[in-house]
């Protein structure tokens, strides 16, 4: 990324052959951080080679905070902008026009415009079944010193029926445990096995997890989500940036890291790029996992 020109008002990009003008390059997004869009959109540029893995050939929903993390007129968008690039693809589903998150120009755009969370459909473009496995681990508090010690205890469930899992942070307050998959399975199989898991870490653990929906009904109980892995919702991707505070990103870890307590803010955009040179993509060392043995044992 060649930055051409520089102005209080505006910013010239060059990059992959495509020119790029960003509006406000000195504004805050992250206050707290001390991240300016500009450098924003080089995080991003980093980012790329990792986020881009679990954005494209997906539909795409963005959050978009204007005047940056905290903006309580932040708002959801599905539909590909009037006036959008040459170089932005898009993929119609229903009567949404969604963007697809496949290139590194259209991460710059989309961080131009306040896009500072990125959330990917389950599924890819133009198929029904999913491209892999989630469950999420939602705190019912602010500050949940066991998120850590939940989903430690998922994982070792799922190792103990023969299923590998990679945990990442959501970035915001909960952990999700990520699971490749092998083609094939759908979204109900998938659910079976979620209702299983979480059901068995209820009965074992009935002072700590709870799968109660409303979180009015939870008390302080962490709440495993096994229902969101569905068609037509989303999650935040790996690697996708938070409007928090502390400017988290969505994280893979390793379980030894897990066991260590570590707070998720501990990994934001300040040092999320060294992690990465450092340890790779944790998600990609994991293989797909085959489900067939655990589905049998249901049925």
């Amino acid at each position: 990324m060649a930055v051409t020109t520089h102005s209080k008002t505006k910013a010239t990009l060059r990059i992959e052959g495509f020119e790029l003008t960003v509006t406000n390059p000195d504004k805050p997004l992250w206050p707290e951080a001390g991240i300016t869009k500009l450098m924003y959109l080089e995080r991003l540029l980093a980012l790329a080679p990792y986020l881009l893995k679990y954005t494209r050939n997906r539909y795409l929903t963005t959050i978009r905070f204007p005047h940056g993390a905290g903006d309580p007129k932040s708002f959801y968008q599905k539909n590909c902008p009037e006036g959008a690039p040459d170089f932005v693809r898009t993929a119609r589903l229903g009567d949404i026009n969604y963007v697809v998150l496949d290139s590194v120009p259209t991460l710059l755009w989309l961080g131009n415009l306040a896009c500072l969370e990125f959330h990917p459909s389950f599924e890819y473009i133009g198929e029904t079944l999913p491209a892999e496995w989630l469950i999420d681990i939602d705190p019912s508090v602010n500050v949940e010193p066991r998120i850590m010690k939940a989903a430690a205890i998922i994982g070792e469930t799922l190792h103990s029926v023969g299923i590998q899992s990679v945990p990442k942070t959501s970035g915001a307050t909960g952990v999700q445990i990520y699971v490749p998959i092998r083609r094939g399975y759908t979204f109900e199989q998938l659910r079976r096995v979620g209702h299983f898991v979480a059901s068995y870490v209820v009965q074992k653990h009935p002072k700590l997890f709870t799968i109660e929906r409303l979180k009015k009904n939870r008390g302080d109980l962490i709440y495993v989500d096994y229902l969101q892995h569905w068609r037509g919702k989303t999650l935040s991707a790996p690697y996708t940036p938070r409007a928090r505070p502390a400017a988290s990103v969505s994280t893979p870890l390793t379980w030894d890291e897990v066991a260590l307590n570590p707070d998720p803010r501990d990994f934001n955009l300040t040092n999320i790029v060294a992690r990465l040179q450092r340890v790779g993509d944790l998600i990609e060392k994991c293989p797909p996992q085959n489900l067939d043995h655990v589905l049998a044992r249901l049925q």
